[in-house]
């Protein structure tokens, strides 16, 4: 029988080399997803972004508490080396949330604050079950008039009040608008009323910035976005990171959680 040890000077990968496929799991593609986001939004608005092999951000507003993000792109095996990079980027006014895969020591003595464990959650291609929304028109935002329109319905529905006022192109700007990020924009009674955003990169589609407007919870609108984000590549399965809150209502549609992962806050100061 030949024998099922490896040599001893063969490598054997953890699945976080930065020249490993992504497509090695399900996970590791949900990371670099991710991390994808935060660059390309900032790039979208002409704001300072960050890409290594260990961690990617972006700069995309100098107010509220999840607008700017970090995103480890390997385990924290050095985590005061890596946010003494971060600190570097963001100047100790800008709060930022770092995003982490992995449990994480604890960070507070960094000056961060734990938020919690939010669970990431896929959904494998598949047909969407026949739409029971009355009066609910969905579109893709498709310029930037509509987009200062759907940035509006964020800011208000999340909600972000540390956001206010807004100026268009404060979290949205037109260059994102690229077909790797895709914003829809639901109008009930032909007012306003849910937003929802797909980035596809690495294989997967990532679901974010899914808000509604209070006047039009209860309508469909949030669920009629949320699909549209979901199914913008029908081949690809869908991940997001839900709140336990929102969890039934992703479960509902199909998504099933995978694993929990970390949330920090370092609040601006």
């Amino acid at each position: 029988m030949a024998s099922s040890i490896p040599p001893a000077d063969e490598h054997l990968t953890n699945g976080w080399e930065h020249d490993l496929p992504a497509e090695d799991t399900l996970v590791r593609q949900a990371v670099i997803v991710h991390a994808s986001w935060p660059v390309h939004i900032a790039r979208g608005t002409g704001r300072p972004w960050h890409s290594t092999p260990e961690w990617a951000g972006g700069w995309i507003g100098d107010r509220g508490a999840l607008t700017n993000w970090v995103v480890p792109t390997q385990p924290l095996t050095d985590p005061a080396g890596l946010l003494s990079q971060v600190e570097e980027f963001f100047p100790a006014r800008i709060p930022y949330a770092l995003i982490a895969a992995w449990p994480t020591s604890d960070l507070r003595q960094h000056g961060l604050v734990l938020l919690g464990h939010p669970p990431l959650m896929v959904r494998w291609p598949g047909p969407r079950p026949a739409p029971t929304t009355q009066g609910v028109d969905v579109r893709e935002v498709g310029d930037a008039a509509e987009l200062a329109v759907a940035e509006r319905v964020l800011v208000e529905g999340y909600p972000m009040p540390e956001m206010q006022p807004l100026t268009p192109g404060d979290l949205l700007g037109p260059a994102i608008l690229d077909g790797r990020t895709r914003v829809w924009l639901a109008r009930v009674d032909g007012e306003p009323a849910a937003v929802a955003a797909a980035h596809l990169y690495a294989g997967v589609t990532m679901v974010e910035y899914v808000a509604a407007l209070p006047r039009a919870r209860g309508r469909g609108a949030g669920s009629a976005v949320t699909w549209a984000a979901t199914l913008a590549d029908p081949d690809r399965p869908a991940v997001l990171l839900a709140s336990d809150d929102g969890r039934p209502v992703y479960e509902h549609m199909g998504y099933q959680a995978v694993e929990r992962w970390t949330l920090w806050l370092r609040p601006g100061r």
